[in-house]
């Protein structure tokens, strides 16, 4: 009975000192086969055996925090980088809508000795009766509105590739090249006056004043 409750006192310590399952298995298979000769050699192995144990499983746990820190850390640091190309993408964004409305509020008037803007030049167009051949005719009328009183000269207009089946006066209306036509052959455009032709084409082109001089 008092080897056996020896035995038992040993295997608590084993159990309290120690985390892993084998290595109680090992002291309890050394305790019941020692002889109490060498019993101090034994329980020096066990000792051993224990603060090998207890060596391992602080290495692991630290090792464990680490391994954590370190992800923490490469989680802030992805996160921080994440947030940094945010911002940049929303100064860029903020750069280009600022850009965008300082050229919707650039003004189109052009000064001179006198100020105008190519607002102040209105094209109106509209159907006319078809040639004999069936094919469509419109007649545009462009006009000088300046507020000031200016006469408007060098009057270019958007046009895209404009032709027509009826021939143009060149001195009234004439495509220089792709997009660029010029109104009145360049001469000033006095205030109040209006220029007309006709031109026979199977639609209608869209006209819009590219630029002017004062």
């Amino acid at each position: 009975m008092l080897r056996f409750a020896a035995f038992l006192s040993r295997a608590r310590s084993c159990h309290e000192f120690s985390m892993n399952s084998a290595v109680l298995d090992f002291c309890a298979v050394i305790m019941m086969r020692s002889a109490p000769s060498s019993r101090r050699l034994t329980l020096a192995l066990i000792a051993a055996i224990i603060a090998v144990g207890l060596l391992t499983t602080i290495t692991y746990h630290n090792t464990g925090l680490r391994l954590g820190h370190g992800s923490v850390e490469g989680s802030r640091v992805a996160s921080e980088g994440s947030t940094a190309i945010s911002i940049l993408h929303r100064k860029l964004l903020r750069r280009a809508t600022d850009d965008q409305e300082e050229q919707e509020v650039k003004p189109s008037r052009i000064w001179g000795d006198r100020k105008c803007s190519t607002s102040d030049i209105v094209i109106n167009q509209g159907p006319t009766s078809p040639l004999p051949s069936g094919i469509p005719t419109y007649t545009v009328e462009i006009m000088n509105v300046c507020v000031t009183g200016c006469d408007i000269s060098g009057i270019h207009l958007s046009c895209g590739w404009f032709s027509s089946a009826r021939l143009i006066n060149p001195r009234v209306f004439k495509r220089l090249r792709y997009n660029d036509c010029l109104v009145n052959a360049g001469r000033p455009l006095v205030n109040g006056r209006t220029v007309s032709f006709q031109y026979a084409n199977t639609f209608r082109y869209p006209l819009s004043v590219s630029s002017v001089i004062c």
